[in-house]
């Protein structure tokens, strides 16, 4: 019966990894590669493109249907941070994505049989098919050090859910992220020019913030907004 198990379990595993589609397989190695602590490997990325162009080659022809929800979902997260990296990487070196003209909002990228800009990735069809998926923000990453840290793998179906609550929680724990700072509580400007996404319940920043919190923030503290850092998240 033990041995009937471990086979099963082998051929489920198997399994898992042959319906694994190959995007998904290729830019978790790419990510390990090339992110570390959240900064981007640019320069040895634009020293040996191939692997990006291979993966983003995946990507153009990679089919996506908001129905089939996690593989939508994973997809098109990664795409956006791979989009991110490869306007980077054409333009690279460079200090920050803001002195690339258009960067977010008029950039092409062909993605998902798509050609799309970043913005559009992310208001139309990121948020546009989940807008109640506020967790979201912490997983896009706009190649700035104010961003949320890049994770040095991929977002991936089955383990969607799992990624994205630990992405939240470990940046509303970062102290650099949400700061502390005596009577006040500092929080990152995504708070502010998202905010109908945090507050849509009926609840405060602070209410939002503390559900992921292991160390609660008053409610009593006052809330403001540091400056946004859009220095490049280069390794």
């Amino acid at each position: 019966m033990k041995h009937l198990t471990l086979l099963f379990l082998l051929f489920s595993a198997v399994l898992t990894a042959q319906d694994t589609p190959e995007f998904f397989t290729k830019a978790d190695n790419f990510l390990k590669t090339y992110v570390e602590n959240g900064n981007v490997k640019y320069a040895e990325i634009k020293e040996n493109p191939e692997d990006l162009k291979q993966l983003l080659n995946l990507a153009k022809r990679f089919e996506t249907n908001p129905e089939e929800e996690e593989i939508f979902k994973a997809f098109w997260i990664n795409a956006y941070n791979l989009g991110v990296i490869d306007g980077i990487v054409k333009n690279y070196p460079v200090k920050s994505p803001l002195e690339i003209e258009g960067f977010f909002d008029k950039q092409p990228h062909s993605l998902g049989l798509k050609s799309v800009t970043l913005d559009e990735i992310e208001h139309e069809l990121v948020f546009g098919n989940f807008p109640q998926e506020e967790r979201f923000h912490f997983a896009l990453v706009c190649a700035a050090k104010s961003c949320p840290q890049l994770i040095s793998e991929a977002y991936m179906p089955g383990i969607l859910e799992q990624q994205l609550q630990e992405q939240t929680l470990n940046t509303l724990n970062d102290p650099e992220f949400i700061r502390i700072n005596g009577n006040q509580v500092l929080l990152s400007e995504i708070f502010n020019w998202y905010k109908e996404d945090f507050t849509s319940k009926g609840q405060s920043f602070i209410q939002y913030v503390n559900q992921f919190r292991t160390n609660k923030i008053s409610e009593r503290k006052t809330v403001d907004f540091y400056e946004y850092n859009w220095e490049l998240n280069d390794l």
